[in-house]
């Protein structure tokens, strides 16, 4: 997938919009993928990404993050966490399954379907540059910032 097109896709945002990649060109994307909204880890990454969030928009890049919860429910999030960026409803799993990022977890000794804390970097000519999977939330948004801010 690295070096490769990403293909146009549009989905349900936040703030009444829709998201669809290719307006985004001549921006680069980060586009987080995260399991739940307004869980402990989810919200402290979307934290991190909410407070280095002027220094992504310096460096020309759009941050996004998608799960499965409904808009109503990103909305919710966004508002209590007060964050500057749009989060997108993937409830069919359309793009979650175009980026492989929905996995087999064990969750209290129960196998659940749920999607893996990933991160991707596309572009600004719409090409991926860079994945990050299975994510641990201390110092992410950080690092992928600072491979952001070398594009």
């Amino acid at each position: 997938m690295i070096d490769q097109t990403v293909d146009d896709f549009s989905l349900p945002a936040t703030g009444g919009r829709t998201f669809t990649l290719s307006a985004c060109r001549g921006s680069l994307v980060v586009l987080y993928f995260y399991p739940k909204d307004s869980t402990p880890g989810c919200t402290t990454e979307a934290q991190q990404f909410r407070d280095l969030h002027p220094e992504f928009v310096a460096a020309g890049a759009i941050v996004v993050g998608v799960s499965r919860d409904s808009v109503k429910s990103h909305e919710n999030f966004r508002a209590k966490q007060d964050l500057p960026f749009d989060l997108l409803s993937d409830a069919e799993e359309l793009l979650c399954t175009r980026f492989a990022v929905i996995k087999m977890k064990s969750m209290y000794g129960k196998q659940v379907r749920g999607i893996e804390r990933s991160t991707f970097v596309i572009d600004r000519e719409g090409t991926l540059r860079r994945q990050w999977r299975g994510v641990k939330v201390a110092g992410h948004a950080q690092e992928v910032l600072d491979f952001v801010a070398k594009l």
